[in-house]
């Protein structure tokens, strides 16, 4: 894969047994995208830091980005700024306005439901705690993402098994075919 890649954890930040771990060990050249406080994430200031890190990259950078992450990406659209990406690759959404969200939302509800500016696929499994299939896909529609159901995968993260997971690279790599990287 030859574009810029920025990482973008959810709430609590993505463990040491997580896809987006395991992919930046063999990836060395993709970059997570910190943030000052993991466990009780504000919104405004996480717009800002990837900013910021889109602003570092050579290029429009390819955004791959788990849980509250996915909720960072279409904020970050929505903020108007005049940077560019070249896709985003969204995987478990977590719907910030649920019930089931663990912590206060700090900015980041209402989702945001418009089109995004960029190429985007979501991916969401059937049996999430933090995302209802039905309203995962209502982002996809709404932002004008392709949508791909992975079945139940539960949050798609360690604690659910989904360390390596070899089915998630190959999507990321479709979608890099698909935005000709």
């Amino acid at each position: 894969m030859d574009c810029n890649v920025l990482t973008l954890a959810g709430l609590w930040n993505s463990g040491p047994h997580h896809w987006q771990t395991l992919w930046e060990h063999k990836h060395p050249e993709w970059v997570r995208v910190a943030h000052r406080d993991w466990n009780s994430p504000d919104c405004h200031e996480w717009v800002a830091e990837l900013d910021a890190a889109i602003a570092a990259c050579d290029g429009p950078p390819l955004l791959v980005a788990h849980s509250l992450g996915t909720m960072l990406v279409a904020q970050w659209a929505r903020s108007g700024s005049e940077l560019k990406i070249a896709g985003a690759f969204l995987v478990a959404p977590s719907d910030v306005e649920a019930p089931s969200y663990p912590v206060e939302a700090n900015g980041f509800a209402p989702v945001p439901m418009d089109r995004l500016p960029f190429p985007s696929v979501v991916l969401a499994s059937s049996d999430d705690p933090f995302l209802q299939i039905e309203r995962a896909h209502s982002f996809a529609q709404a932002w004008g993402s392709r949508f791909v159901e992975i079945g139940p995968a539960r949050h798609v993260n360690g604690d659910a098994g989904y360390g390596e997971w070899p089915q998630g690279e190959t999507l990321l790599e479709e979608f890099c075919r698909d935005l000709g990287k």
